[in-house]
């Protein structure tokens, strides 16, 4: 079961941990001490940090844990201010605001069937819960955890040591590169595999799934993907259903923008289509799904689209707005 909550409440960083080199572990508390709403293997929540800085971070505590929600910051030098914030400025005591938790990359287990797990350095985040849940429900599981070195894998060592027959590490820097042709070389319908981590890893895992069945692969993104120009490249119109109201998208504008042009609050927060947070439910029209959140069989219905990065395929398109 997933949970998707728009809540935001400010919470206290009880406890700073490094990880790994480059890695540290915010664990957030209530003010009052009260239970933090549940989530479920696959949950990330926001952090607003400040007007115009967001950033999505996957849960990676113990799921059975009310009392605390705990996120892994990667440092990222080159990136767009978030993490160097957290990893510079927020100290234990601080509050921060949160919105959440919301959940694309969801996670049940199923009798009978076999899951095999594949992180790419910080993508471990979402996975460790997965593992978890699989573990204490008796499944039959493996986790390939790859990454430059163990000195900069969260929660790689821990995890090794806990599962020593389930759990590869592959390092780089000791020649240990995972082989993912190899590890899905042979296509199985009692099978499933989660994957999480950079663009490159990503992709690799999808091309050596691409004779699977197609649920079997479930992946989340970090980085978005790239796509060329629309399919649809002139202006569009967009029907609100609930006003009545009708608002052009121009060529480079999206369709966000217009809305909010239009007196349309829609919550949004990475604006690159890679955490779901404006997920908006279409009622008429063709979409060109440019988001890396929906599965291709979810981009097919039609029924909801990525209103920061998704466009019409087609001159208009009617939204539950």
């Amino acid at each position: 079961m997933s949970f998707f909550s728009d809540v935001e409440r400010d919470l206290v960083v009880a406890a700073r941990t490094d990880l790994a080199d480059g890695v540290v572990a915010l664990d957030l508390v209530a003010h009052n001490g009260r239970d933090l709403p549940a989530w479920t293997p696959g949950s990330h929540v926001d952090v607003l940090l400040r007007p115009g800085l967001e950033r999505q971070y996957s849960l990676c505590g113990d799921a059975a844990d009310r009392s605390r929600w705990r996120v892994a910051v990667l440092r990222e030098e080159a990136g767009r201010g978030g993490s160097v914030a957290l990893h510079d400025e927020v100290a234990v005591g601080d509050r921060l605001r949160v919105r959440g938790p919301r959940n694309h990359f969801a996670f049940e287990v199923t009798p009978g069937t076999r899951y095999r797990f594949v992180a790419g350095g910080i993508g471990i985040t979402p996975l460790r819960a997965m593992v978890a849940a699989a573990e204490e429900a008796g499944a039959d599981w493996t986790l390939d955890h790859a990454g430059r070195s163990r000195s900069t894998m969260a929660f790689a060592a821990e995890l090794a040591a806990a599962h020593p027959d389930r759990v590869r590490v592959h390092a780089a820097d000791e020649g240990a590169r995972l082989d993912v042709a190899a590890l899905l070389a042979e296509p199985r319908t009692d099978t499933a595999v989660y994957v999480c981590g950079p663009t490159r890893l990503i992709d690799a895992v999808e091309a050596a799934a691409a004779s699977w069945p197609a649920q079997a692969l479930h992946t989340e993104r970090f980085e978005a993907k790239e796509f060329g120009e629309p399919v649809w490249t002139e202006p569009f119109e967009v029907e609100l259903a609930l006003s009545g109201e009708t608002v052009t998208v121009e060529p480079g504008e999206s369709v966000l923008d217009a809305v909010a042009g239009a007196g349309v609050v829609v919550l949004s927060s990475c604006r690159v289509g890679t955490c779901g947070t404006c997920e908006t439910p279409v009622l008429e029209g063709p979409v060109e799904h440019r988001d890396s959140v929906f599965t291709p069989a979810e981009q097919a219905e039609d029924t909801a689209m990525m209103i920061c990065v998704s466009r019409a395929a087609g001159p208009r398109l009617v939204l539950d707005l």
